[in-house]
């Protein structure tokens, strides 16, 4: 079956077709999600929900414009949504954690999980404003209306962001430069 015969089922609550979309559709939709999450278990809970809001809403989908955009467009919705519901104190960052935050990306070989789990620790109101600006090409004004923040929050929230990994970068580079000279 082709994506539109795959949509089409879909949109006759075809169990078959469901799963099948949700096969061809998990991975790519749940990296995402661990983009916007702090763990894993919060990821697959987005999925879940995220999967429940395409089935729920894929009669809506029109054919214009990419149907895995529109999904990773809801996907992100949701983890948003949850974001905006939970009850979140501002965090207050030290300026020494702001100073120097060189980090040279050519001498670091770093796999990506470690990245994802970094991002993944981040406060959550930097990473939510880093993944959306940076991983998924919002604009500030964009990322303020969605978060309800200024987009001169968004602007500091994503300095940051990136502050707070450039040091955990360094802290995982000097680890493992560390490490690999005892071995």
């Amino acid at each position: 079956m082709n994506l539109n015969q795959l949509i089409k089922a879909c949109k006759k609550n075809n169990a078959k077709a469901q799963s099948d979309l949700y096969q061809k559709y998990k991975d790519t939709l749940y990296v995402l999600c661990l983009k916007y999450c702090r763990n894993t278990e919060e990821a697959e809970d987005n999925l879940h929900d995220t999967f429940i809001e395409i089935f729920k809403s894929i009669s809506k989908y029109k054919g214009k414009g990419s149907f895995e955009g529109w999904m990773k467009r809801i996907a992100i919705n949701k983890a948003i949504t949850k974001y905006n519901k939970g009850s979140f104190s501002n965090i207050v960052i030290k300026d020494e954690l702001l100073s120097d935050t060189s980090v040279d990306a050519e001498s670091m070989q770093i796999p990506l999980h470690t990245i994802l789990n970094l991002i993944q620790q981040l406060p959550d109101q930097y990473r939510l404003v880093f993944n959306l600006y940076e991983l998924d090409d919002y604009s500030h004004k964009e990322i303020a209306s969605l978060l309800s923040i200024s987009e001169s929050t968004s602007k500091s929230n994503l300095h940051r962001a990136k502050s707070i990994l450039k040091k955990k970068l360094r802290e995982e580079t000097t680890l493992k430069t560390y490490s690999n000279s005892i071995a």
